[in-house]
């Protein structure tokens, strides 16, 4: 069960007595536990049938004694232990949950990795409640996510601008959801994002920025190269060296599997990992370069990835040193 069907099911008064949240994603996790605080019940009912507990503050009786109460004046109650895994003897809640009582909807949030799937507690959450098990979504995946969130949201997004958040922020959806919603905050409500407004509301320039580096380097567009890089050096913050370099590292990574691929463009998108919408950047940069050049490019940025952290380096800035960089890898 994906996190949207569990928050839909609530909306409908479909409540199972049991919601173990684990993984690796953070931000699906608190989707579910952070509605559950604070919509599963009505504010007259939280105060007597609203328990927050945290792993790192409790213990197995404690919680067990807090699911086991029966609800004041309401229909249900709630607990929610957040933390979930920072909590000592946490097998040892097994008792209640092999008989968990029908009036309380305990949630449990354990982050940072799953209970071992052999355990017998992990055969009684499958068998009495619902496992909402999280993993880190795939670079590939984020544009679609990012669009899918904005409209879920009731509002749109162009591809440039997701892009533009994608490239900046990476696959933290927490930090992402949290620029988009700052975003809406500051536009009309029948205005598409777009990237002038990430530029604006973000702070990520629509002309210079990794994304765009990119793109130049693949086309071997040496003005618009040096262009970005020296913005990069008069703005730090814009294009950090330890970002970009494993952003082109990315790049060129894929790249060099295009060279090994049959078919055409979806069967070489589904190869490399990337939105079809792409694949033709991948496809056009890899005859730039040849698998020769190709190779060559990752190799240089091994090395300059290594000088960048003062290995067989003389303290040279890093601007000067992505100059270097992107001058060896197209010629």
């Amino acid at each position: 069960m994906e996190y949207q069907d569990i928050i839909k099911e609530w909306k409908q008064k479909k409540f199972r007595p049991l919601y173990w949240l684990e993984g690796e994603e953070d931000f699906f996790i608190d989707q579910v536990s952070n509605y559950a605080e604070h919509h599963l019940l009505d504010e007259a009912e939280k105060g007597f049938n609203l328990t927050i507990l945290y792993g790192k503050d409790t213990d197995w009786s404690t919680v067990i004694n807090a699911c086991r109460r029966y609800p004041m004046f309401a229909e249900r109650q709630v607990v929610v232990l957040k933390e979930a895994q920072s909590m000592k003897d946490i097998l040892k809640l097994e008792a209640y949950i092999d008989n968990p009582l029908a009036s309380t909807i305990f949630v449990v949030a354990h982050k940072q990795g799953k209970i071992d799937g052999r355990s017998k507690l992990a055969k009684l959450i499958k068998e009495k409640g619902v496992l909402l098990s999280t993993k880190k979504m795939y670079d590939n995946q984020l544009p679609a996510w990012v669009d899918a969130y904005v409209g879920s949201l009731g509002r749109a997004i162009s591809q440039k601008a997701g892009i533009l958040l994608v490239d900046h922020i990476g696959n933290d959806l927490s930090r992402m959801a949290n620029e988009i919603d700052k975003l809406l905050v500051n536009l009309p409500p029948d205005k598409k994002i777009d990237e002038n407004d990430i530029e604006k509301y973000v702070g990520i320039s629509k002309e210079y920025n990794v994304f765009e580096l990119q793109n130049a380097l693949g086309q071997k567009d040496i003005a618009k190269v040096m262009r970005i890089i020296r913005y990069f050096a008069a703005n730090p913050k814009a294009g950090p060296i330890q970002m970009v370099l494993p952003s082109l590292y990315n790049f060129f990574s894929k790249m060099i599997m295009v060279f090994g691929v049959k078919g055409g463009e979806k069967e070489i998108a589904a190869a490399i990992g990337v939105h079809p919408f792409f694949v033709k950047d991948y496809i056009n940069a890899a005859r730039q370069y040849g698998l020769e050049g190709t190779e060559k490019a990752i190799l240089l940025l091994h090395t300059y990835n290594l000088r960048s952290i003062g290995i067989n380096d003389s303290g040279v800035e890093d601007g000067e040193l992505m100059k270097e960089l992107v001058y060896k890898m197209m010629y």
